[in-house]
């Protein structure tokens, strides 16, 4: 493996693992598509293959970009796990939304150790992954063509909730600020859920406007305030599932061991079936990939080792930007789905897929 072919593919990696377009369709077309060496090289289905290591490395790297985007909320998650074994109940939305992370994560996880290699041989084939693709961006588009009801309100409710730029303070939704007040151990005025958390977060009182708070900040701190505020008021909304809902969202994931199918994109899409608004089904689906991908490379370490010797270079090359790929892509992705859909990705995956379909049977 060369420095080039590392360093393009961890890129790729890192940006398509967390955009809905499936990083291993990618990691399994690319190659494909630019032949030569790169064909010989990178071949994902092959027995042995030193791609395969390397693409344990960019897992690895893939998970840490998203522990250090949501280290905050991966604190108050696993921290609230362990309060919850030491209390012996759930009493708490994070407590109960670690609970559910780790439910959900149960399926795509059995199913992925038995099955991955088989998988991977048999759907890893640059023809098959870009007929998935295709799948892929049909599924993105039913996705939004034919939303619930029930997720159309819930973005309407998210909407009215969030504090605009204007400092006011929106009335709370259904679920108000009650069960974050009840894990902070105070009350929540009028001013609703996300005033309660920015003030938490900028040091104010509980209720007070988010523009009074920002004003004693500046810049990044303001900006993280601010996301802050909007994490917590979305982590409440989670926590109204069922852990059943959880774990119907998460076993999607298991259609991501398909080449060609993104398992960000089906878990958003599962998330908005059951009701979820589209910015919080986009939170869901990142933080339940999160522990599935480092799973997925720590356990496949020991190749990393075996089958990466010579190779070490480009692989750490390709890991760091498939990390720096990651991060800038879910910063991006954290704002875009706010407000926006997922419709450009569906005609993303289509026309390329089909794209792939001609030239491989033409080249």
């Amino acid at each position: 493996m060369t420095y080039p072919e590392a360093m393009v593919v961890g890129l790729i990696q890192g940006v398509t693992e967390l955009f809905p377009v499936s990083s291993l369709g990618h990691n399994v077309l690319i190659p494909a598509l630019v032949g030569g060496s790169w064909a010989r090289d990178l071949n994902v289905s092959a027995s042995e293959s030193p791609y395969l290591a390397y693409i344990v490395g960019l897992h690895v790297a893939t998970a840490i970009a998203l522990l250090i985007y949501f280290w905050r909320d991966w604190v108050k998650i696993i921290g609230a796990w362990f309060s919850s074994i030491r209390a012996g109940r759930v009493t708490t939305p994070y407590q109960k939304l670690a609970w559910m992370i780790i439910f959900a994560t149960i399926p795509v996880g059995l199913v992925g150790l038995k099955f991955e290699h088989v998988f991977r041989v048999l759907f890893g084939k640059p023809i098959r992954a870009a007929i998935f693709l295709v799948v892929n961006g049909l599924i993105l588009y039913a996705g939004e063509k034919f939303r619930t009801r029930k997720s159309l309100r819930a973005d309407a409710e998210v909407a009215a909730q969030r504090v605009p730029a204007t400092g006011a303070v929106a009335p709370a939704g259904a679920h108000g600020g009650a069960a974050l007040a009840h894990e902070q151990g105070g009350t929540v005025p009028a001013g609703g859920a996300v005033a309660a958390a920015a003030a938490g977060a900028g040091g104010g009182t509980v209720g007070t406007p988010v523009r009074q708070v920002a004003s004693h900040a500046s810049g990044n701190r303001a900006s993280r305030i601010a996301e802050q505020a909007v994490a917590r008021s979305s982590d409440e909304r989670l926590t109204a599932m069922s852990y059943w809902q959880a774990v119907i969202i998460g076993s999607v994931q298991i259609l991501a061991l398909l080449a060609g199918i993104s398992r960000d994109g089906v878990t958003m899409v599962a998330g908005m079936f059951r009701g979820l608004s589209r910015e919080d089904a986009a939170r869901f689906a990142f933080l339940l990939a999160t522990p599935v991908i480092l799973a997925a490379g720590v356990l496949k370490l020991g190749d990393l080792v075996t089958l990466g010797k010579g190779i070490y270079g480009p692989i750490i090359a390709g890991s760091i930007l498939s990390g720096v790929g990651a991060y800038v892509s879910v910063r991006f992705l954290v704002r875009y789905f706010q407000t926006r859909t997922l419709t450009p990705f569906a005609i993303y995956c289509v026309l390329f897929g089909l794209f792939s379909i001609i030239y491989l049977q033409v080249k």
